[in-house]
């Protein structure tokens, strides 16, 4: 599953000892682009920790996702867990994409010289 979405907040990182040795995980919020955003808690685990360092609050993400659930002493808990995230380009690109464009006199080609004759055929 894939949720797109604005960097809200990035959650600090935890850390512990385990059965199987050292873990690392870290958690962080999206809010979706929709008609109805939602925010969304998405936690990364292990060297995939490293990849939230490149990214900005404000960013728009693409993540892909796993969601799954586990029962334990009678309470269900549910991880959305990321296994990839993309930049979805510059949030200034954006903003440019959505205004008029306007040629400005650099942008227009050359003079086309006539010699008073046309080459089209009708």
């Amino acid at each position: 599953m894939e949720i797109t979405g604005k960097l809200l907040e990035k959650l600090p990182q935890q850390k512990g000892e385990g059965r199987k040795g050292p873990w690392v995980k870290q958690q962080f919020i999206i809010e979706t682009q929709e008609q109805y955003p939602r925010k969304v808690c998405i936690m990364l685990w292990g060297d995939k920790t490293q990849d939230l360092e490149s990214m900005s609050i404000g960013d728009t993400l693409k993540v892909s996702v796993n969601i799954e659930s586990r029962e334990y002493n009678g309470k269900w808990y549910t991880d959305v867990k990321a296994w990839r995230m993309e930049k979805q380009g510059d949030s200034n690109i954006l903003a440019e994409a959505n205004e008029p464009y306007m040629p400005s006199i650099d942008d227009l080609p050359p003079e086309i010289p006539n010699d008073g004759e046309d080459d089209l055929p009708f």
